[in-house]
């Protein structure tokens, strides 16, 4: 997936101002400007369209497991050169704290089923074995399930029909 894609989808997900945007880039130790995310956050056929590359993206995703876990005493991780699927299903899993029960709810809330076994094989390092490249499918499946339970739940109007009485 193009990290371009990825962003927009959790700026939308979690209702993320400019200014948050630019925060998250701080906390994994990347300064940017309103204009550089308005680029990256542009439709591919706008002449102003900027492609997010994988060491800024990485560096926003470090700043968003900041964001929600907290800092750690030691340096912040270094983000890394190439980033592929895999790395960003795991940042997120971290980011959000989930765990493998969690990943699998989610991806189900997008229609998407998937066995414990196969999604234990993203986590796994390359070479290993058991590794599996996570394809477009399913990282896109698995931003659209959290869309589904963070954005779509926090914008529901809740109504309360018990106040108007059975009929």
């Amino acid at each position: 997936m193009k990290n371009n894609d990825i962003l927009r989808r959790l700026r939308y997900t979690f209702d993320f101002s400019d200014d948050k945007v630019m925060r998250l880039f701080a906390l994994g130790g990347l300064e940017v400007t309103r204009e550089q995310i308005s680029n990256w956050l542009k439709k591919d056929d706008d002449p102003q369209y900027v492609t997010l590359n994988d060491k800024p993206m990485a560096t926003f995703l470090n700043g968003l497991i900041i964001d929600k876990r907290g800092a750690r005493e030691e340096q912040p991780p270094k983000p890394e050169q190439r980033l592929n699927n895999n790395m960003v299903l795991v940042k997120l899993k971290i980011a959000l704290s989930f765990k493998a029960e969690d990943v699998l709810e989610v991806l189900a809330l997008a229609g998407f089923k998937l066995g414990k076994h196969e999604l234990s094989a993203f986590f796994r390092k390359a070479g290993h074995k058991q590794y599996r490249e996570c394809l477009d499918q399913v990282l896109r499946n698995f931003l659209q399930g959290i869309q589904i339970k963070y954005r779509d739940k926090t914008h529901e109007k809740a109504f309360d029909w018990g106040e108007f009485g059975e009929s």
